[in-house]
């Protein structure tokens, strides 16, 4: 069974940083082929593409993150990462991990919790 399992999420003050982590297990053998995604959802809002990479390594971000996120992958341990820095109110969400093929998406997992708050 395939499963998406986000973590690193918490609460940050403006300009801060952190790391999100999604592990994915049950298809370990085909991660390194997939192109994967980091997806939020703000409160009120529809889920969008924030980060991209593909199987290849190629990296693209939503233009409002660009500068400030890197997305990063280990086919080794079937992990996706995304590094935020310089973190606003604007980026609380919550953050997801999948597929990038709409068609193809896997299970959404729990995601996790992104807030920027002084």
């Amino acid at each position: 069974q395939v499963q998406l399992v986000e973590s690193g999420g918490g609460l940050v003050q403006p300009g801060g940083s952190l790391t999100l982590s999604c592990l994915v297990s049950g298809t370990e053998t085909i991660f390194k082929k997939y192109g994967m995604g980091w997806y939020r959802q703000a409160p009120g809002k529809q889920r969008e593409l924030v980060g991209s990479i593909t199987n290849n390594g190629l990296t693209a971000y939503e233009e409002s993150v660009k500068g400030r996120f890197t997305i990063s992958r280990d086919n080794a341990k079937n992990a996706l990462y995304l590094q935020m820095n310089n973190l606003k109110p604007e980026d609380t969400a919550v953050y997801h991990c999948n597929r990038l093929q709409r068609l193809m998406w896997l299970p959404w997992g729990q995601g996790t919790e992104v807030t920027v708050s002084s």
